[in-house]
């Protein structure tokens, strides 16, 4: 089976929803939390931004750098490990659905760490961006799918009212018990859009 893998991130974390499509309709194959940074403990603990806020330039950039090198490990070492679950099982992974914000412009270090919601910005899109590159290297199609608009992509792609799309993102869920929640929902839902 062609399988769509759906992530919704958050700072130094992610929802992994793998979902499947067949004659008989959509199904979840795979749904976890996956770990983006390897360890809470470090100097940055999934805020390298604002860890270096402050500091003098040069060992700004440096834990700038050391958590987008960790992020984008810690990404394709997830990616791999859900792509060798599911094709141990005989499927194959066609596509990799990330929502994500907008692409923010060519900023440096300095540049972010100059307003402080350019941190919150550049977080925003670090571990986004450090998935859809792990699935480029992996040989999957990437494919960012825009956070503001995702329902609204969804409810027209399938050509659904608002209420149908919720009822399906729960019969999806249903068999597989709690968590089912916004995050697990929105990574189904980018999933199905990279399905179709």
């Amino acid at each position: 089976m062609h399988i769509a893998i759906g992530l919704k991130s958050h700072s130094g974390w992610a929802a992994l929803v793998a979902l499947g499509a067949d004659r008989a309709g959509a199904c979840v194959l795979d749904r976890r939390r996956i770990a983006l940074i390897e360890d809470d403990a470090s100097e940055w603990a999934g805020q390298p931004y604002h860890a270096a806020d402050g500091l003098p330039p040069a060992q700004a950039e440096t834990i700038v750098a050391a958590g987008i090198a960790e992020a984008q490990r810690t990404a394709l070492r997830e990616l791999r490990a859900a792509q060798a679950r599911l094709e141990s099982e005989g499927h194959r992974v066609i596509a990799c659905a990330v929502i994500a914000p907008a692409p923010l412009p060519r900023w440096g270090t300095a540049d972010v760490l100059a307003v402080h919601v350019r941190m919150h910005q550049a977080e925003g899109a670090l571990y986004p961006d450090a998935l859809l590159r792990g699935a480029q290297e992996l040989g999957i199609a990437p494919l960012r799918v825009a956070a503001k608009t995702l329902r609204a992509q969804a409810e027209r792609t399938f050509g659904v009212s608002p209420i149908e799309l919720d009822r399906r993102l729960a019969a999806l869920g249903k068999p597989l018990g709690a968590p089912w929640g916004a995050d697990q929902k929105s990574a189904a839902l980018a999933a199905l859009l990279a399905l179709d």
